[in-house]
């Protein structure tokens, strides 16, 4: 039965809702990132992601994120904008020697501070300098130029010091600042070492809360079909919340608990994992940070038993992803890339009729090579892959985005077949994917 949209889109925006205040934090933070490299797409923004994992952690809402290039005017207005709607706002990048480096300007104006010589931060500008025994030139000194009042945050990494500046904190509309190099190894350091114990300094007590999140992978259902299935979970959520969403030819829960302590964090989520695991269960595979490989690596690891694979469409996709898990060598024996239909016949024995009549893109084609891999090799299992990845070969029968997989094991097969409408990369990892989800269940 299909749902009134309008109510639905009213659910969705309750469930936002609920994830943004469900917490009880105050603490609103904004990101600031800044460099037209960024912009340009030349250097990827790992720096952002890392910092929204450090505000969850800690509590902290985290509502706006912003990229703004080299230019001195738009960057003074998204700073100006982000104090007047943050508590606190972390900038990163922009705090070099060069001309273009106009974050510590940016922020005096954007504040109406004048900029002023640091002089804790000349000093550790010069002694870095003698330290590596080389010259600091006048625009080094450029680097130690701060907005009135503000604090230098240690660098122990890098020549740029950080920012750290305090505004109207005794008024409700108080903001803190704090710039860091873009540079990610120095931004890790000084955030974990300078700027998190300030933040935490910040917070009144009672209202520093942890925030811990879970995530759940699934495969073998659909996010539609996923979400309608745990509706009453989404829609009685406060604390935790979940939040479906679609991985890499996955699906995904991510459960989030709020609590002072860690302890209470993780029995929420414990309670809610078991809630979705009473109704998903038989699709949930992994959590957090596991993929398909290393829990099929890990699962045949302990029961003692060998796997071999043969591909065609794949190309040797499955092998490499299996192969990545450390310790594979002790289940994964061989891998077999029979692309030509002479070398299934070769070296997988699939019979030249099967072929004949069927095609090389078929169930029984598919049920031969997982059937023969597993033979030829000594292994308990065999998982095999054919399908047609585009963007040419295919047909009204058989289009582009056709793939079968097998897998054999113990005298028994199971074939699936699934179709996708991609380019040919895409394709070929959502068979590969395809091909270690049907492993998985298999295995099951």
């Amino acid at each position: 039965m299909r749902r009134d949209y309008s109510a639905t889109m009213a659910m969705r925006a309750e469930v936002c809702r609920c994830d943004l205040q469900g917490s009880g934090v105050t603490m609103k933070a904004e990101i600031i990132c800044i460099g037209t490299e960024l912009l340009l797409g030349e250097i990827i923004d790992t720096n952002a992601a890392y910092l929204a994992r450090e505000f969850a952690a800690m509590g902290i809402d985290l509502y706006h994120k912003s990229t703004v290039g080299d230019n001195l005017k738009r960057a003074v207005e998204t700073i100006r904008t982000a104090t007047q709607r943050a508590d606190l706002v972390i900038i990163s990048g922009g705090l070099g020697p060069t001309r273009d480096d106009l974050t510590r300007e940016a922020i005096a104006i954007a504040v109406g501070k004048p900029l002023v010589v640091n002089q804790e931060a000349l000093r550790h500008l010069t002694e870095r300098f003698e330290r590596m025994q080389r010259p600091m030139t006048e625009n080094n000194k450029r680097q130690a130029e701060f907005p009135e009042s503000a604090e230098m945050v240690a660098n122990p990494m890098g020549t740029a010091p950080g920012i750290w500046l305090r505004l109207n904190m005794s008024e409700s509309s108080g903001c803190a600042i704090a710039a860091m190099p873009g540079v990610p190894r120095e931004l890790k350091v000084m955030m974990e070492q300078e700027i998190k114990p300030r933040i935490l300094e910040m917070m009144p007590p009672g209202e520093h809360k942890i925030l811990r999140s879970r995530v759940l992978r699934l495969v073998g259902i659909g996010e539609s079909a996923m979400e309608q299935l745990i509706m009453p979970l989404i829609e009685n959520q406060s604390n935790p919340t979940i939040a479906p969403y679609a991985g890499n030819y996955e699906v995904r829960l991510r459960l989030t608990a709020s609590a002072h302590e860690e302890s209470e964090a993780m029995q929420l989520l414990d309670k809610l994992e078991q809630q979705v695991r009473d109704i998903l269960g038989s699709h949930i595979y992994g959590i957090d940070d596991e993929n398909l490989e290393t829990v099929i690596i890990n699962e045949l690891a302990q029961k003692g038993q060998t796997l071999a694979v043969a591909e065609s469409c794949t190309g040797g996709l499955i092998s490499h992803r299996l192969t990545n898990v450390p310790g594979a060598s002790a289940v994964f024996m061989q891998g077999a890339v029979t692309y030509d239909n002479s070398a299934k016949i070769a070296r997988l024995g699939v019979p030249e009729q099967i072929i004949a009549e069927h095609g090389a893109v078929s169930p029984e084609t598919a049920t031969a090579m997982a059937a023969g891999v597993a033979r030829t090799s000594g292994c308990d299992f065999g998982l095999a892959s054919t399908g047609i990845a585009g963007p040419g070969g295919g047909s009204s029968a058989k289009p582009v985005g056709l793939v079968y997989v097998a897998v054999y094991g113990h005298g028994k097969t199971v074939v699936t077949e699934r179709r996708y409408a991609s380019d040919r990369t895409s394709n070929k990892e959502a068979f590969a994917q395809t091909a270690l989800a049907a492993l998985w269940q298999f295995l099951r």
